[in-house]
């Protein structure tokens, strides 16, 4: 009769058991599979640029993000709604022309997003988001030899951004846009590397590198400003730079940019500024969202005038 006993009380305390798991499971459902980070390609119909999206978790049940537009720099998602396998979220207007918030739908499938939106004229527009790399290095990297990406002479291994007709000429030893208006990109692509950079600029320009064409190193007349990511020394929209170490307007400067996998070191007229901090994902501007594939360095000169005496380049074996 007790050994009846224990067992019925063994019984209940397993059911007990059974249904305290069956509520913590429906009370922490699995996390939702649009979580992480996407690369976009929208296509408007008659052009396809890039985009990112990145999804992260607030709370148990709420998703918020932030997203990187065609231009621009990355901008808080407030709130993503994800229902069965439909996703929608929209956001603020930044330098778009227009005078509502931006709304995107997609569906979830195969791992993909398959979306849409509409423009400032209600037309609708088609996107892609592909899940980004992790781009994780296992070992460290092996620096081959230094190569000289300009020789003081000519403009030799670039050419202007999708092949147009730019403003960049070569006097007295430096290469810059004397007639800003077009980027400047060079042939050759790479996947990690470091570059060392000289350049200056004329007092309120601006521009920036493009590291694999995707991530922007700032370059921006702020001489004694407060340090921020859209700054000198940032990772544009994406990482603020120690410290504010720009040099004033008319002075020749030096960068020293490493980039491995998804990780950048920035140093800034000899001070490091950024240490080994992982770039989340494209800026604005850049020239497209394939993160996983080698890319070209871009040089901005669309928005101010910049010359540059010395573009060294060393890849990773």
């Amino acid at each position: 009769m007790k050994m009846f006993v224990l067992n019925v009380v063994s019984l209940a305390g397993l059911i007990a058991i059974g249904m305290s798991f069956a509520r913590a499971q429906n009370e922490n459902p699995p996390p939702p599979p649009v979580i992480g980070r996407w690369d976009l390609t929208v296509d408007d119909g008659s052009v396809k640029y890039p985009s990112w999206l990145e999804v992260t978790p607030s709370g148990y049940k709420t998703l918020v993000g932030q997203f990187v537009g065609r231009f621009g720099s990355a901008r808080p998602v407030g709130e993503v709604l994800y229902t069965g396998n439909k996703l929608h979220f929209s956001i603020p207007v930044q330098w778009e022309r227009r005078s509502s918030p931006m709304a995107f739908d997609a569906t979830y499938a195969d791992d993909k997003l398959t979306g849409t939106t509409t423009d400032d004229k209600g037309k609708t527009i088609r996107w892609l988001g592909v899940r980004a790399p992790a781009l994780v290095r296992t070992s460290p990297p092996k620096w081959c030899k230094s190569v000289e990406l300009f020789d003081g002479r000519d403009l030799k291994g670039w050419h202007a951004k999708e092949g147009t007709k730019h403003g960049w000429v070569v006097e007295n030893g430096a290469m810059f846009n004397k007639k800003p208006g077009q980027d400047l990109v060079t042939y050759r692509e790479f996947t990690d590397f470091k570059i060392h950079a000289e350049f200056r600029y004329p007092k309120g320009s601006n521009s920036g590198i493009y590291l694999r064409g995707r991530y922007e190193a700032q370059i921006e007349d702020n001489f004694g400003k407060p340090s921020e990511s859209h700054g000198i020394g940032g990772i544009y929209g994406f990482l603020r730079p120690r410290i504010n170490a720009s040099k004033p307007a008319g002075e020749w400067q030096s960068y020293d940019l490493t980039l491995v996998g998804r990780t950048v070191t920035v140093v800034l007229n000899g001070e490091l500024v950024i240490d080994r901090q992982e770039i989340p994902g494209i800026t604005g501007g850049a020239l497209n969202s394939a993160e996983g594939s080698p890319g070209p360095i871009l040089v901005q000169g669309d928005h101010g005038q910049v010359e540059f005496r010395k573009f060294t380049v060393t890849t990773a074996m």
